[in-house]
């Protein structure tokens, strides 16, 4: 049955996915990423680009970073230090990036079902592109990351969800769960409103994801948690919905362990039994929707300002490399 909708409301959407998005800009790094114009089948019509830095390390940590919409994928990648930093620590980088014609604000299209599912659409497309860099690089399979801003980092809770076997860590700044939205609508009322559903269904949304593909007890990724408290594009409750879900599936409890203050962020830590940290949080006090990211002369100094962009004197980039364990010893 067709139903009527105000193009008010309409317009409101298209809005919110427009700045559902990554910043852009220059940064501090040495080269510039390559497209890859054929990395097999890709059936959601993603561009592939990656970054090599000239001290590529061997074996290699690969980190996946999905840019948000309106923007593309390498202005997000420098802007936001993971080129900065894939030069410091020798890691490399894989950089997907959304066509116009998929989607006219360039979001990828995590909150369609043929998108959001395993081996199919743009998460299987991603997949494709993660076998690729291993048959050119030397990529250690068992350091493969994946992190994203927004729209990305809605994009970075499907594939976590859908190939967990693929990734040790991800991390998702000012993004949602997986499971949260089916639609357009859906995706409106996720960011803007949030949903308060259980743990153990947010977490059956996940295990659901890999069917039989993935036995049960397989490995997990860890995962890192990122939100600004005055985010009025991503409703903060995300980030809550977000610890419910994956210390639900990690099978850790939802009381911190540890809690410390970061140049003034909350920074949260929740661990297993043994005392490895699985998932962690940071609340970024007085941040709007973006990335953050530290310029200047001050520690572990990353990226600069651009749109959702953010100079809030901590830089993500950094912080989740290390928790990934990716930085040199």
């Amino acid at each position: 049955m067709h139903r009527y909708c105000h193009p008010s409301v309409w317009h409101g959407l298209a809005i919110l996915l427009i700045v559902f998005s990554a910043g852009a800009g220059a940064g501090g790094a040495t080269g510039t990423p390559i497209e890859v114009a054929d990395f097999g089948a890709n059936p959601g019509q993603l561009r592939m680009f990656h970054y090599i830095p000239d001290g590529l390390r061997d074996p290699a940590p690969l980190v996946v970073v999905l840019h948000g919409c309106k923007q593309t994928a390498a202005p997000y990648a420098e802007a936001s230090g993971w080129m900065q930093y894939a030069d410091r620590w020798g890691f490399a980088l894989l950089l997907p990036e959304q066509r116009p014609t998929n989607n006219r604000w360039r979001c990828f299209n995590w909150f369609r079902p043929e998108n959001a599912a395993r081996d199919r659409g743009e998460a299987l497309s991603i997949r494709r592109m993660i076998a690729r860099m291993q048959a050119d690089y030397p990529i250690d399979p068992q350091r493969i990351y994946v992190a994203g801003l927004s729209a990305g980092g809605a994009m970075t809770a499907v594939l976590l969800a859908t190939y967990p076997e693929v990734f040790a860590g991800g991390a998702i700044l000012a993004g949602v769960p997986y499971g949260c939205a089916s639609g357009l609508f859906g995706a409106w009322w996720c960011q803007r409103r949030g949903r308060n559903r259980e743990p153990a269904v947010w977490a059956a949304a996940v295990r659901q994801a890999t069917g039989d593909a993935v036995p049960n007890g397989a490995r997990r990724p860890r995962i890192s948690i990122w939100q600004g408290d005055a985010d009025r594009v991503v409703n903060p409750a995300n980030a809550r919905a977000l610890l419910k879900q994956w210390t639900e599936v990690l099978g850790i409890d939802r009381t911190p362990d540890r809690e410390a203050t970061v140049q003034g962020h909350v920074h949260r830590m929740y661990q297993d039994a043994g005392g490895t940290v699985l998932v962690e949080t940071y609340t970024i006090a007085g941040m709007g929707h973006g990335a953050p990211v530290a310029p200047g002369a001050v520690e572990e100094a990353c990226g600069h300002a651009a749109d959702y962009v953010l100079p809030v004197g901590i830089c993500a980039s950094a912080r989740i490399g290390r928790f990934w364990g990716i930085n040199p010893p």
